[in-house]
């Protein structure tokens, strides 16, 4: 028992992203297949719909209890939301790539691919959030 408290407490960043990423994804989806199966909207306006709501959801989740920030004056806290939308930004344009190449080219189910990319986004977002928007500063 002791060995699982240690490894939960080693990796507590990785597994609580991996957490609200998953619900970020759930996010993602469900807005994506609201607009998309539901009301049917184009895919591209879709995919904003569910980038902005999810990325909203994973700034909120990723700054008060993934990376525990510690950004509490204005400037601190505005440049790293500008940093995070930008990331984010990169990652949503890159993801749409991916997710414009399953439909267009490809010529297969858009929400397969919104998945695929998803997977894509999820993991390069954890790099960039890790490693540059809340960075613990020495």
């Amino acid at each position: 028992m002791e060995k699982i408290k240690k490894l939960l407490i080693q990796y507590q960043v990785a597994i609580l992203y991996l957490i609200f990423g998953v619900l970020t994804t759930i996010v993602n989806i469900v807005v994506f297949a609201l607009c998309y199966k539901i009301w049917h909207v184009d895919y591209s306006f879709s995919y904003v719909a569910a980038w902005f709501w999810s990325v909203l959801f994973a700034y909120l989740t990723n700054r008060k209890w993934v990376f525990h920030s510690t950004a509490t004056n204005v400037k601190s806290v505005i440049n790293e939301i500008w940093q995070f939308i930008v990331a984010r930004i990169v990652t949503a344009l890159l993801g749409y790539a991916i997710l414009s190449f399953g439909v267009v080219v490809l010529k297969q189910d858009a929400q397969i691919w919104n998945v695929i990319q998803n997977i894509f986004v999820i993991v390069t977002n954890f790099v960039l959030s890790k490693l540059v928007i809340f960075k613990k500063k020495a």
